[in-house]
């Protein structure tokens, strides 16, 4: 996906409702992030990757029962925040603090994992900016999945990291215990 900024003045939530409801918006993806309604234009490699993920996750957390993954599915941290409105790529939520299913609007809280897929024209600099808003606002991991260089950032609430490489294995942790993924699946993009 690609970020392209659709409007340049400071935007609140419900100026944001306001634009997503105009019928020329009506199949696109936008986020607000911190006052900018930034569009979202995925790619077929950014889709492939994310999709892979989304049903990678989805096969491990439903038949256990550990709560909700999701693909971008807007999420807001609080009421008091009237200028932020995100769509992380993938979202999972524990299953003890899974909401009733929201049905218009925003999601009222942050998942505890965020996934973010790297499109063409992000940069680490700004994929790490809205792992830190997920994470300060009650994330208790990020995934960043860097497809120019094909690795896994795994960002902690408590400031830790790791990366995982092609060749290696990402694991779920205590976040999502007995999950596990080869990095060389999650780019073998060719075979799908």
């Amino acid at each position: 996906m690609s970020d392209s900024p659709a409007t340049t003045k400071r935007q609140t939530i419900a100026a944001f409702e306001a634009f997503l409801k105009r019928p020329e918006n009506a199949d696109r993806l936008f986020e607000l992030i911190d006052g900018e309604i930034v569009e979202k234009l995925p790619t077929e490699f950014h889709n492939l990757i994310r999709d892979f993920l989304l049903v990678t996750l989805w096969n491990f957390i439903v038949p256990r029962k550990l709560g909700r993954v999701t693909a971008e599915t807007r999420t807001r941290a609080n009421v008091e925040d009237r200028y932020n409105d995100r769509l992380p790529d993938i979202s999972f939520t524990r299953a003890e603090r899974v909401l009733p299913v929201v049905k218009t609007g925003a999601v009222p809280q942050i998942p505890d994992l965020c996934i973010k897929v790297q499109s063409p024209d992000d940069y680490p600099k700004m994929m790490r900016e809205k792992a830190e808003y997920y994470l300060q606002n009650g994330a208790q991991q990020v995934w960043l999945v860097y497809t120019k260089k094909e690795f896994v950032e795994v960002l902690f609430a408590d400031g830790n990291y790791d990366h995982y490489l092609k060749g290696e294995v990402l694991s779920g942790g205590d976040l999502i215990p007995g999950f596990s993924l080869a990095i060389d699946d999650l780019f073998d993009v060719s075979e799908r």
